[in-house]
């Protein structure tokens, strides 16, 4: 197939188009080009809330594509090697729930590791799916959890023949990546399809050196979160399938739950990010991993932390790493992560991506320069010598292994009650509860309350983790399943 041209960007041209006609807008939205909302435009500038428009026939319409949107999508779909892509504006969220409820109902079995992300689990509460979990290998050192080891997901096919389909991280929020090759070709010999959260690893596809991207190793289906280390805004995602799926069944899945207010503002940004990145991603990803490398040097030789890096790679649960994330070790200076992404903003202004207890992630990507990375590893030498203490009594692990009793959708609209945490062990928990970022559930609903998670929810509460998923907003009670 002919590769086209990347220079074009149809849904920006076609907005400085629709700017140079001076329409009178009788539609929506109601700020009328920012007239009615002096503060907006304040915030926002003139040009900005100017191209904030309602789908129109010289706009194409994101529901139903058939002209500008359409041939944003056929570039795009180019730009990844895939063989069509959907823009999407409710968020990799949104593109994951869609990869799932497009290839499961209720009753079907879903292999995935248990470390994802809750959008996942979030759709099996939706559509009703049973997830049969391959729970992945811990770093005992770092505590976390690692990829998927091809046996045991193997095995889950064999014992599971009748599965619909496998899910698979490709990165993990720390870099690692499973043999996603090798997993899609058993897989596939079993009729199951393979769907793919790339949240983080957009750049796999402009890099030379990068792991393996998720179309490249012949899977069906993934999200790429654009918005991360594409560089589009907040909330502005893809979603790619393969040559064996049907795109018009997949536009009526993302038509269920996606708005029929398609933002210009996301779209256009995801069409010019796109072509952005298929012009000089290459590039500007190599400039990251080499701003990535500098950095783990740099902070590995202050002592007490430990940036790591490609020599994780066992060829197992380790098969690739991702050399554009900037994790870091805390715990050996007596410090969570969690603790130590807190005094970089409050006392350094510096604002990472997450720290869980007992790692931080710089996320490093096309707009970082080497001033910025020498400041972080400033402030990471200065934190260790004003803050060090002894580590003792420190937990350190990020992931334990579920006992799954029933379905997250039977669990979650199951007759339910409320019970202090402490007064919890034993019981199926109803709701989720995790700490975000980065989303991966402590609890899910279906799954068995046992002390290690209380005692690992509590724990990371007293240290400051966002907490996230109970209906009580102050994490205190969790809902469980009522005892006959």
């Amino acid at each position: 197939m002919k590769k086209m041209t990347q220079q074009r960007a149809p849904i920006y041209e076609a907005l400085e188009r629709f700017r140079r006609m001076r329409i009178v807008p009788f539609d929506v939205p109601g700020h009328k080009h920012g007239r009615g909302n002096p503060e907006l435009v304040e915030l926002l500038g003139n040009k900005c809330v100017g191209i904030d428009v309602n789908s129109m026939k010289p706009l194409d319409n994101l529901c139903h594509p058939v002209s500008v949107i359409k041939e944003a999508e056929e570039l795009a779909a180019d730009a990844f090697g895939a063989a069509h892509a959907f823009l999407m504006v409710g968020g990799t969220t949104s593109s994951v729930q869609s990869m799932v409820l497009s290839c499961c109902k209720k009753g079907d079995k879903i292999i995935l590791p248990r470390n994802v992300h809750r959008s996942v689990i979030n759709a099996l509460v939706l559509c009703g799916a049973k997830p049969i979990y391959v729970n992945p290998d811990v770093d005992q050192r770092l505590g976390i959890s690692l990829g998927m080891k091809v046996d045991q997901v193997k095995k889950a096919i064999h014992d599971n023949p009748d599965a619909v389909a496998v899910f698979v991280n490709n990165p993990t929020y720390y870099g690692i990546c499973s043999d996603l090759r090798t997993i899609v070709e058993e897989a596939h010999r079993y009729g199951m399809q393979v769907l793919v959260d790339e949240a983080h690893g957009t750049h796999f596809y402009f890099g030379d050196s990068m792991p393996l991207s998720a179309m490249a190793a012949g899977a069906d289906m993934a999200s790429v979160s654009m918005h991360k280390s594409g560089g589009s805004l907040t909330q502005s995602s893809f979603l790619l399938i393969g040559e064996n799926v049907n795109p018009g069944y997949v536009r009526q899945i993302i038509n269920l739950t996606q708005t029929t207010s398609g933002s210009y503002l996301l779209l256009s940004s995801l069409d010019i990010s796109r072509r952005n990145l298929a012009l000089r991603g290459r590039e500007a990803f190599a400039r990251v991993v080499e701003l990535a490398e500098y950095a783990r040097n740099e902070i590995n030789q202050i002592g007490g932390y430990y940036a790591f890096s490609r020599e994780m790679i066992n060829g197992s649960s380790v098969y690739d790493f991702d050399a554009t994330k900037l994790s870091v070790h805390t715990l050996d200076i007596g410090l969570a992560g969690i603790e130590v992404y807190d005094i970089l903003r409050d006392e350094y202004d510096i604002q990472i991506e997450f720290g869980d207890l007992g790692n931080v992630l710089a996320y490093l990507s096309i707009g970082d320069r080497r001033q910025e990375v020498e400041r972080l590893v400033s402030a990471l030498a200065d934190i260790k010598r004003r803050y060090r203490k002894d580590k003792t009594g420190m937990l350190s692990q990020e992931y334990i292994s579920p006992t799954v009793v029933m379905t997250p959708q039977e669990s979650f609209y199951a007759e339910k009650e409320s019970l202090p945490i402490k007064e919890t062990k034993g019981r199926v928990c109803s709701e989720f509860v995790m700490c975000y970022p980065p989303g991966i559930p402590i609890l899910a609903p279906g799954e068995e309350i046992t002390d290690k998670i209380i005692d690992y929810i509590l724990y990371a509460k007293e240290k400051g983790c966002s907490m996230t998923g109970p209906e009580d907003e102050w994490i205190e009670r969790l809902n469980v399943l009522k005892e006959r």
